[in-house]
């Protein structure tokens, strides 16, 4: 039986490009009606599309086999965004006011424009998150209605290269794929994985990936900063195979022998672990090379994590994705960044139902995708189909499928934290935007000719002559009187 509503959303990960198809249920919980994967590796590197044909070609694929599954067309579909190239900014916006000033909401939409407005050279504004606004010497979060003569806006922008962003844009066009919503893949997560408390008080959210490792600290339920370190548990995978094996090899001893922290005095120096059959490799010298490379990985947190932060993690550090799962991982970031308060996020706080091993394993991996679907709120199910009823479907070029269930065009104030607009939601709202300043224009010109020809009224009317028209009228009408 064919779905009818359901939300669809694809992550483009660095070794993996997954679908998902979920119905929400009125209880909060989501069904998963369908999976699908797809190998990512050689078009998709650190979370950076590079090969916009093939990735465009995987994702036609995607959607194809989900809705094989569905038995339904796919209208539009969610995106995670993330990869290497995303890093935050600190951004401050001032405002001069006019003797005290009660501050209005106008003036804060003013200062959002501003920062949204600010130019980074090759980069392009994704996301830009309020940290607090300055009135006088106090900062506050919420400025509106306090009576100040200078105002302060403190953001945090979130920046990705300009090419990667239309890269990725470029490779849902050229699949002919209708995009339902954009979103930073690490807010969905944090929104996912972590609780209030932990954003209230303090912590930082590391994502632990195939090719990038995330971190996004939080302090007051606010994102304070947000990294991407270009490296992940591949290049644990990519040490190890320098032992003079293949990278399948090592990625399978990785996953056996791998332990993020070992006590020196549990080594045994006699100890060999087995490549295959004929060949071994020393213990101490596979446990040197697995965690001098998370040792790195824990360090590059650790800095990515700022100063005034150190003493605030109070709801510690939440480690999740694929590399999280190593052995004793927690006691490794603990001896790194004597941060006592560890917790492994293996599950999304969402109760998600499906009989998918892979989901039902509970260890980080899916926890981003996941998030991605929890976000979405617009059916994504276009008609019924029949897979079987068409042999040469498959072979059909992808088109799309048109949907009356799509936003309007919204400006950025418009957006919720973490979404972030495509490229044609961009043109329809600066269009949207162009056609107000032109109603605007045309208004106040009218609003111009209106009082210039009033203008010219009254001068008319205060004139020399008309005085003296009106004064002989007058003198003429008295005459009259008086004869009568």
């Amino acid at each position: 039986m064919a779905a009818k509503d359901f939300i669809v959303a694809i992550e483009l990960g660095s070794s993996k490009v997954t679908g998902i198809a979920g119905q929400k249920n009125l209880d909060g919980s989501i069904n998963v009606l369908a999976m699908v994967k797809e190998e990512s590796s050689s078009f998709i590197r650190k979370g950076v599309v590079y090969n916009i044909d093939k990735t465009a070609q995987c994702l036609t694929s995607i959607i194809k086999k989900l809705e094989n599954q569905l038995k339904t067309q796919i209208t539009q579909v969610y995106v995670g965004v993330g990869g290497q190239s995303i890093r935050s900014v600190k951004n401050v916006v001032t405002k001069d006011l006019p003797g005290e000033t009660i501050i209005t909401q106008d003036m804060v939409i003013e200062l959002m424009d501003a920062n949204r407005n600010m130019t980074y050279q090759d980069q392009e504004i994704l996301d830009a998150a309020v940290q607090e606004y300055k009135v006088g010497t106090q900062f506050q979060l919420d400025p509106v209605g306090i009576q100040a003569t200078h105002l302060e806006g403190h953001f945090l922008n979130i920046l990705e290269r300009k090419a990667f962003y239309r890269n990725l844009n470029k490779c849902f066009e050229t699949a002919g794929i209708n995009v339902a919503e954009m979103y930073l893949a690490p807010l969905a997560l944090a929104d996912s994985v972590l609780t209030e408390v932990e954003k209230r008080s303090g912590c930082a959210l590391v994502d632990m990936g195939y090719d990038t490792t995330t971190v996004s600290v939080y302090s007051k339920n606010i994102l304070r900063h947000l990294a991407v370190i270009p490296l992940g548990s591949n290049n644990i995978t990519k040490d190890i195979a320098s032992l003079q094996m293949e990278e399948s090899d090592a990625e399978r001893m990785k996953l056996k022998y791998g332990s993020a922290y070992t006590e020196n005095n549990e080594i045994d120096n006699e100890l060999k672990y087995s490549i295959d059959p004929e060949r071994q490799v020393e213990s101490r010298k596979f446990i040197e090379i697995v965690e001098g490379r998370l040792e790195e990985i824990i360090e590059n947190v650790w800095y990515q994590i700022p100063s005034e932060y150190y003493d605030k993690l109070l709801g510690g550090i939440i480690l999740t994705g694929g590399g999280s799962n190593m052995k004793n991982i927690e006691k490794a970031f603990i001896n790194h960044t004597h941060v006592d308060k560890i917790r492994i996020a293996k599950f999304v706080s969402q109760t998600i139902i499906s009989n998918n091993e892979e989901i039902k394993a509970h260890n980080g991996m899916l926890n981003t995708l996941l998030g991605l679907l929890a976000k979405g709120d617009i059916n994504c199910a276009g008609d019924a189909f029949d897979p079987n009823g068409d042999l040469f479907a498959s072979l059909k070029p992808q088109t799309i499928h048109p949907t009356n269930d799509q936003r309007p065009a919204r400006q950025t104030t418009d957006l919720p934290a973490g979404v972030i607009r495509t490229e044609a939601e961009k043109q329809k709202a600066e269009e949207e935007k162009r056609r107000q300043q032109e109603e605007e224009e045309r208004a106040r010109q009218e609003e111009e000719r209106l009082k210039k020809e009033e203008e010219a009224r009254i001068r008319k009317e205060n004139s020399t002559w008309n005085k003296l028209k009106k004064g002989i009228l007058k003198f003429g009408k008295s005459i009259v009187e008086e004869e009568d």
